[in-house]
């Protein structure tokens, strides 16, 4: 009995092998002898801080960039600039409670890590649990599977990467797999001039706009889909005197119901429990389109992209549209979204790239014939 233990073990590892990484940065704050500082405030802050009561770790502080400090506590700290933080300490850990998506923020990022010893937690943005090898041998099958079946080499590199982050927080894995949309456009997805675009989670039509700028204002039509009312007024501003561009004020789902919503008026809006938000009208890309085509399909809804793509999966195995889809808002979508594809249209190739965030957001699958 122990032999096959001892067999099953070896088994693992090997058909694991792209995972190193198998202590969670979690363990590694249990363990840390320097103070421990959070490095800003919010819903991030609050999911961190949750799981350091799990953990029993100690937050010392919190400071906020300067921009952010007023005064004011949070959770009970007064929080702090770092240079008051560094006047303070000899030495302390920094955990990042924020996402950062654009190079000066990412730099200041750096340059912090560079000073003090930096843990970036992985929390889910939708859902519960923790991302720790110990889930991925819970997933080990799927998890193997997705690496096989991805296109190339950049991709499992970009897949073995995000795992090795979201297990350890530590940033050096996401420093060389980052590509720019530009080059996953004109390398991936490749658009033309006679596109059928179906945008969910338009925002306020910046991929719209994105798309546009390639094709020269060229396309057959647009549909764009986006549940808050804050955004959508944004979306219908911009595409106010385009010629076939269609928005709806719907949410995107696997079919036509109702759903509770909670409205931020920015990105991370999303679905909720019915005690804390508003219902909202929800529809299927199939029955949006009722049978015409579409060629190119974006998926960005905030955790609920497996269900859109089952209320697309006519679409997707009739005509066959490039897809790109959002990887990182649950901890599942990272295999259960290129097995649920895959397994709609076995034809896809499917690619993985991650853009410049941190943590690991803008981690997006890309499906393409």
């Amino acid at each position: 009995m122990i032999q096959n233990f001892n067999n099953f073990k070896r088994d693992v590892n090997k058909m694991l092998e792209f995972i190193t990484e198998k202590v969670t940065c979690w363990e590694k704050l249990q363990k840390e002898n320097k103070p421990i500082y959070i490095y800003g405030m919010g819903d991030g802050a609050m999911k961190i801080m949750s799981v350091f009561k799990k953990y029993g770790i100690k937050t010392t502080g919190i400071f906020a960039s300067d921009d952010f400090v007023r005064g004011h506590y949070f959770e009970g700290y007064k929080v702090m600039r770092l240079s008051e933080v560094e006047e303070k300490e000899e030495d302390f850990a920094v955990v990042l409670a924020f996402a950062a998506g654009y190079e000066e923020l990412i730099n200041r990022i750096k340059s912090i890590a560079k000073k003090h010893t930096l843990y970036v937690p992985d929390v889910p943005v939708i859902g519960s649990g923790l991302f720790t090898y110990e889930y991925c041998l819970e997933n080990k099958d799927k998890l193997q599977e997705v690496y096989d079946l991805l296109a190339d080499d950049f991709s499992r590199t970009v897949f073995s990467s995000i795992i090795n982050f979201k297990i350890s927080g530590n940033i050096d894995y996401l420093e060389n797999i980052t590509t720019t949309k530009l080059d996953i456009y004109r390398k991936i997805i490749k658009p033309n001039l006679n596109e059928h675009y179906v945008d969910l989670g338009a925002y306020n039509g910046d991929t719209i706009r994105e798309l546009l700028e390639i094709t020269r204002n060229r396309y057959v039509r647009i549909y764009a889909m986006e549940p808050d009312k804050k955004n959508f007024k944004k979306l219908c501003k911009y595409i106010e005197g385009k010629k076939h561009i269609y928005a709806y004020n719907n949410a995107a789902w696997c079919k036509e119901t109702e759903l509770p919503f909670s409205s931020r008026a920015g990105r991370q809006s999303s679905l909720a429990n019915r005690n804390s938000a508003h219902m909202i009208e929800s529809r299927s890309v199939d029955n949006l389109l009722g049978g015409d085509e579409a060629t190119l399909i974006k998926m960005d809804v905030e955790g609920a992209e497996r269900e859109a793509i089952w209320g697309a999966s006519q679409t997707i195995s009739r005509y066959n549209p490039r897809l790109m889809v959002a990887l990182y808002h649950r901890n599942e979508d990272i295999f259960e979204l290129p097995l649920l594809i895959h397994k709609l249209n076995p034809r896809y190739k499917l690619y993985i790239r991650h853009q410049l965030y941190i943590p690991a957001w803008e981690t997006n699958l890309y499906a393409v014939l």
